[in-house]
């Protein structure tokens, strides 16, 4: 059974105007991670959590055998049943950063890459006018990232039906969804990541999720769509192991 606490450590979700959110809005974060990585949220230091849903297919159906979400005050690194042992001898007091290059022959796949970024979420989207169009992955045109998801993407085309920019909703599980939004390089500059962004996070709070947006450290252009769309960089951190 999955304990639910009123008071849940995400750090405080403010709206744009900086009023506090409504406490259900917070659950919804608090769930996804504790679902997500098996545990959330623990004490402070780097704890490795076993969980099944490492060795499971994620939402594109590839494994990702080790997932970890970093707040200020604590840092849960989730990581299939089998390698808990080998993960926490790895990590014995080292920071991520340390680890993250050993990580991948840890978990049994040292040809797998890693990936470190910054991991936002928004309770208020940024109150941008619709810019796309919701429609079936297998359209006409479409790239090929926009192809591996499942249920719609939210799509921008120019007045000839030419692709443009696009967002996909990762499921993680039934409480977080993450955003992934692109945008042809001819078209940037234009303001459509960000409004792509901030109205997938709109159906993502209506399906009764949180939306999270994840981004590497060196990106400043999805750095600037987050922030314009609504997501605010409260200093959390994410990092993982993930196919090629």
């Amino acid at each position: 059974m999955l304990l639910v606490r009123r008071t849940v450590i995400v750090g405080r979700a403010d709206g744009p105007a900086g009023e506090e959110v409504a406490p259900v809005l917070d659950r919804r974060l608090f769930l996804h991670l504790a679902t997500w990585l098996g545990q959330w949220p623990a004490g402070p230091g780097l704890h490795v959590v076993r969980s099944h849903r490492r060795a499971r297919p994620a939402w594109d159906g590839r494994l990702r055998p080790a997932i970890a979400v970093a707040a200020p005050d604590c840092a849960v690194l989730s990581v299939p049943p089998d390698r808990v042992a080998a993960v926490r001898a790895l990590v014995d007091g080292r920071r991520w950063e340390k680890i993250l290059p050993e990580l991948p022959a840890t978990v049994g796949l040292p040809d797998w890459t890693t990936h470190a970024g910054a991991f936002r979420w928004s309770v208020a989207p940024a109150p941008l006018p619709d810019v796309g169009v919701w429609t079936a992955p297998t359209g006409p045109g479409l790239p090929p990232w926009l192809r591996l998801f499942d249920r719609e993407v939210l799509v921008v085309r120019d007045a000839n039906g030419k692709y443009l920019a696009g967002a996909g909703i990762k499921r993680h599980d039934a409480h977080g969804h993450e955003l992934a939004v692109g945008t042809v390089p001819a078209a940037r500059g234009r303001g459509l990541a960000r409004r792509l962004a901030a109205q997938a996070a709109r159906r993502v709070l209506d399906e009764g999720a949180v939306p999270t947006y994840l981004h590497n450290f060196d990106n400043a252009a999805s750095a600037r769509v987050a922030e314009a769309a609504g997501f605010p960089d409260r200093g959390w951190t994410s990092y993982g192991v993930f196919p090629r």
